[in-house]
């Protein structure tokens, strides 16, 4: 007996103990962590914080196909410089030129006819004009004139019909040639191939949600910053502002203002999905700047600081004017 009271005791204690132990580890305070790299700091004694993206000036360019079909051959690769219709990929032209030697084969036929009704048009003029030559009644017949005459007429008829063939078969010719043109896809304009997403053998089709290439211009580039839509009013046209890239605070980037957008948006998510958006609507400023000594680059996320405009400064909220009072009738 006396074992057992023993025993419950130190069970007693023991829980004692550990919820004294519980307690005390609850209470501990865990030490920060040391920060991989210290936070940027703004360079103003006033500032707007902004999140912003580089971006080339002339805004890119996404690449879609003409009309669906299959990549036979890729022209670039990613970064390649190209020029203004340089040719980036083809797409299967085989159908389309089976179909243009069919309508060059229809070309020629159509041309000797119409050199034979040529000739016969020519004949025809001659021998009314000598049966008209032909003043004795007895050798010439009116009819003869008149069939001769009717000859001529349905050849030139005829001609008429032969030349308008030719034209129409010429057409379909450019057509063809023009929508195999198309099926040879080009730059719209200078810049680098920033974005490859297809490869030779897979099937394109137009409006794809992700552009088969992206193309840019990387020799200008430009910041555009996200200011939050309460902050909007502390940001004043041509404030001067600085970037840094994330998690390098040093790297400090001079910005000029070039303009602020007129236009109030939602806020792209960071991975710069146009369909992922969160709740929050920002004014875009656009600044440009001159390229550092170190390697920057399209799409690079970057943390901006904005001179702040002074509270003092900023235009005041016009408020509306209040409903006029009617005054009574007299």
């Amino acid at each position: 007996m006396i074992i057992l009271k023993r025993f419950s005791v130190w069970v007693a204690l023991a829980g004692v103990a550990l919820a004294a132990w519980v307690l005390v580890g609850a209470n501990k305070v865990e030490p920060m962590p040391t920060p991989i790299s210290e936070p940027p700091r703004s360079p103003y004694e006033q500032t707007v914080a902004a999140s912003g993206i580089i971006e080339a000036v002339n805004e890119n360019v996404r690449i879609a196909p003409p009309a669906a079909g299959l990549i036979t051959k890729m022209f670039v690769a990613v970064g390649d410089q190209v020029k203004e219709q340089a040719p980036l990929f083809q797409l299967d032209d085989r159908e389309l030129r089976a179909q243009l030697l069919i309508r060059d084969a229809a070309i020629p036929p159509l041309q000797a006819q119409i050199d034979e009704q040529k000739y016969r048009i020519g004949d025809l003029d001659t021998q009314l004009r000598r049966l008209k030559s032909v003043h004795d009644e007895r050798a010439v017949s009116e009819d003869d004139l008149k069939r001769t005459w009717y000859a001529l007429e349905v050849a030139k008829r005829t001609q008429q019909r032969l030349d308008a063939n030719l034209k129409q078969a010429i057409a379909q010719r450019e057509e063809i040639t023009i929508l195999l043109d198309r099926l040879t896809v080009r730059a719209p304009r200078e810049g680098t191939i920033l974005q490859v997403n297809v490869r030779a053998g897979e099937y394109a089709t137009p409006g794809a949600s992700e552009p088969l290439m992206l193309l840019g211009d990387t020799q200008r580039l430009q910041v555009r910053a996200d200011v939050d839509e309460v902050n909007a009013p502390l940001v004043a046209p041509q404030a001067s502002g600085v970037a840094s890239l994330k998690s390098m605070a040093g790297t400090k980037i001079p910005l000029t203002f070039v303009r602020i957008e007129p236009y109030v948006v939602p806020k792209k998510s960071l991975t710069g999905d146009n369909s992922e958006r969160v709740d929050t609507r920002v004014l875009q400023i656009i600044y440009r700047f001159e390229r550092p000594n170190f390697p920057v680059y399209a799409g690079q996320q970057v943390d901006v600081f904005i001179q702040r405009h002074p509270a003092s400064q900023a235009a005041p909220a016009t408020r509306p004017a209040a409903p006029r009072q009617q005054e009574p009738a007299p």
